[in-house]
């Protein structure tokens, strides 16, 4: 598929570029972080969470709202899924990385997303990039095959274990955790029993 920028036009819709704040300590802890052969999500890693970006951002971005600071690191091309939440998520690369994303606007009532409609962007190595809550995202993928190394802040306690199962038809069904609502590929090697609704081809890069 196609790859586009951050940078460019095109991406306004989904998110904006994070300008004015120094990233440097928090990408050099990252360094530290794990990139295995496959990918791996932590929410809150006390490494980064060490580092000035915890205070810069809670206060900058996120408007003194208490905040975490994770990781998503590893090996992937392809889209398996797709999620959204009520709030903004900040990706900050420690690599190049792209960002495989839609609109929340074209889930159907029946929880349903058409591939077709989802675009690709490069967020270079050192930049960070807001995405906004309205967007669809999931796991980034490594281009040219590499590994990646994502930085994600999002409001505190977003991504943990729910209190309790959610059944409901419509969208209750499709929380997977908290201030995560998940609609996979039938192809995308989700766990068993994981909420589906992508259709068409599962994306690649």
């Amino acid at each position: 598929m196609e790859i586009k920028k951050v940078t460019d036009e095109a991406f306004r819709k989904y998110g904006r570029v994070l300008e004015g704040i120094d990233f440097t300590s928090l990408l050099e802890a990252l360094e530290k972080t794990p990139c295995p052969e496959d990918v791996v999500y932590v929410a809150s890693e006390p490494i980064l969470e060490a580092t000035d970006a915890m205070d810069v951002l809670g206060r900058k971005v996120y408007g003194e709202m208490p905040i975490q600071i994770g990781y998503c690191n590893g090996h992937n091309r392809k889209l398996n899924a797709l999620e959204y939440h009520r709030d903004s998520e900040l990706n900050i690369a420690g690599t190049d990385a792209v960002l495989i994303v839609g609109l929340r606007a074209d889930v159907t009532d029946e929880m349903t997303y058409d591939t077709s409609k989802a675009e690709a962007f490069l967020l270079p190595k050192g930049m960070g990039v807001e995405v906004f809550a309205t967007t669809l995202h999931y796991a980034p993928a490594g281009p040219d095959g590499n590994g990646f190394r994502v930085v994600i802040v999002l409001p505190r306690g977003t991504n943990f274990d729910l209190a309790g199962a959610h059944k409901d038809a419509g969208e209750d069904c499709h929380l997977t955790a908290v201030n995560k609502w998940l609609i996979g590929h039938p192809e995308g090697g989700l766990p068993e029993g994981s909420p589906m609704g992508l259709i068409g081809e599962n994306l690649s890069i």
